[in-house]
């Protein structure tokens, strides 16, 4: 299989390291299997000789006549946090080669992948309308804002869509290289991650801040202090509203178009957040920690507890 590894100027270290790592682990740890997998050959290309990373490191690249015959295109993030600044790269004219050469890559039908805020350039190139993409939690509400064509699923740490594979933040590029050699061989992933010691982590909600989702809207930012203020009482939509000064059908709205969610489910990310913090840090009973968030019944916060964050009660509090 062979892949081409686009570089541009600012791209995040760590993400462009991951990959290389994970897939150059895969290749010497191949030999080890009954039937080994055909060997990975990957290619860093570039639009110039030498690509300057966000850290300011040197990196030697290949022309980016290689995504012509590539058999996967990928592109790993630049290293910017800055929002506006990030919306003003992915569509400015420093980019613009980069879109056309994504543009071009999907009209041969080439399989293109990347991560964290990658999935921005992917986005704003049009190849991701229509389809299942995901992107850095903290993005989330500018991404669905900026690109309502596109689904945002944020419920796991890499989505598949079209031959189109998108991952998580940005050590998300872990797992979008260990997916990529699952798809040839789900045991030699699981070696590569035994050797790198890395965990599984089919989501990114443990580790997201509901906190400051909600900050990117006023309307979401003022449900959720009313939410976080009355979290050990049953939810009432009507009043939250009522509260924040909408009408129930706003609220509804707002939440779903800046979160992706509903008010409900975004209530219980609070209260599992909530909960997930006095297991950590206290020695309180399951039962009244489930009362505190406003649970009557334990049990229903154990459930919420291994969907959403994939940890049982008792592996949160000896964490």
């Amino acid at each position: 299989m062979r892949i081409a590894v686009l570089v541009l100027d600012g791209v995040f270290d760590s993400g462009l390291a991951a990959v290389l790592d994970v897939l150059q682990c895969a290749n010497e740890l191949r030999g080890r299997m009954p039937q080994p997998p055909p060997a990975w050959q990957v290619s860093t290309i570039g639009f110039t000789d030498t690509v300057r990373t966000g850290a300011g490191h040197l990196v030697s690249a290949d022309p980016v006549d290689g995504a012509a015959d590539c058999d996967l295109l990928l592109v790993p993030a630049v290293a910017e946090r800055q929002p506006e600044e990030l919306v003003r790269w992915v569509s400015g004219p420093a980019a613009a080669p980069a879109r056309q050469l994504l543009a071009e890559a999907r009209t041969r039908r080439t399989p293109v992948a990347s991560a964290c805020a990658g999935t921005f350039l992917l986005a704003e190139a049009g190849i991701l309308d229509g389809l299942r993409a995901t992107t850095t939690w903290w993005l989330a509400p500018l991404f669905r804002s900026r690109y309502p064509q596109v689904t945002l699923d944020q419920s796991r740490m890499v989505t598949s869509c079209d031959d189109v594979t998108t991952a998580g933040a940005a050590f998300g590029h872990v797992d979008l290289a260990l997916t990529i050699v699952r798809r040839r061989s789900p045991a030699l992933s699981d070696l590569v991650a035994n050797y790198l010691v890395i965990d599984e982590r089919p989501s990114q909600a443990a580790h997201t801040m509901t906190a400051t989702l909600a900050e990117s809207d006023p309307t979401i930012a003022a449900f959720e202090r009313w939410a976080r203020d009355h979290l050990h009482e049953p939810l009432s939509v009507k009043d939250a509203a009522r509260a924040v000064g909408v009408s129930e059908r706003t609220l509804q709205r707002t939440t779903q178009a800046v979160l992706g969610t509903s008010p409900v489910r975004f209530v219980q990310d609070l209260r599992i957040e909530q909960a997930t913090h006095l297991l950590r840090s206290t020695t309180q009973s399951i039962e009244a920690i489930a009362r505190r968030v406003g649970y009557e019944n334990a049990n229903t916060l154990r459930v919420l507890l291994r969907e959403r964050t994939g940890h049982t009660a008792g592996q949160h509090r000896r964490t």
